[in-house]
């Protein structure tokens, strides 16, 4: 039997430094950044580039370079659209409360078509307004956080609209920002200055 969840998430660190030092720029390997450089779009790179967290990962170089192949070729292979997955990021971000997280996918989620509108009801939960998939991935996201699982009535509920490779894709999807989310909290990774005017999660 797992133990309950609390009823509110983890809210965000409030420590202003770093707990551990990330690898700067200039050490991070050149096949290391010709692997990142295959992410689709430019919300991620240039001032969006999430080089603190990246630099804290990189802690860790024989697991690396791995990691960083399987979680880019995801974003261009996976079943789900660049945006489809975006959607499920930002909802990763509200869930942990990472403002990392979500500061960095507001400038990839404009460029592949997520409204400011559309953000504002990831944050609040409201999925009314999505076409039916969308609404299927945000719901089974909520409650693979949630529940650590995919509960019978949610199942048939939301699983209509996508496909057996579409569902497995999600749920890589999640586990991927939950280590995402669990770095930048538990480490204190700071936020990049270029992002400082990109506005934050609304505090719980």
């Amino acid at each position: 039997m797992t133990a309950p969840l609390p009823e509110h998430p983890p809210v965000e660190p409030t420590e202003h430094a770093p707990r551990v030092t990330p690898v700067a720029m200039e050490d991070i390997r050149p096949e290391w950044m010709s692997i990142l450089s295959r992410i689709p779009g430019d919300g991620l790179k240039g001032k969006g580039f999430p080089r603190y967290v990246l630099g804290t990962i990189m802690l860790d170089p024989d697991t690396t370079g791995p990691f960083l192949d399987y979680w880019v070729t995801c974003k261009t292979k996976m079943a789900l659209t660049v945006r489809e997955q975006e959607l499920v990021i930002l909802r990763m971000g509200c869930l942990y409360r990472s403002n990392y997280v979500w500061k960095h996918h507001v400038l990839v989620g404009r460029e592949f078509g997520i409204t400011e509108e559309e953000m504002g009801a990831i944050e609040e939960a409201r999925y009314e307004g999505f076409i039916a998939r969308e609404e299927s991935l945000l719901a089974l996201t909520d409650e693979l956080v949630d529940a650590r699982t995919i509960r019978a009535d949610v199942w048939e509920r939301y699983r209509g609209p996508l496909k057996d490779r579409e569902l497995v894709d999600l749920v890589s999807l999640v586990s991927q920002y939950v280590l995402f989310a669990l770095m930048n909290n538990a480490m204190q990774v700071q936020i990049e200055e270029a992002l400082s005017e990109i506005p934050g999660l609304h505090p719980t």
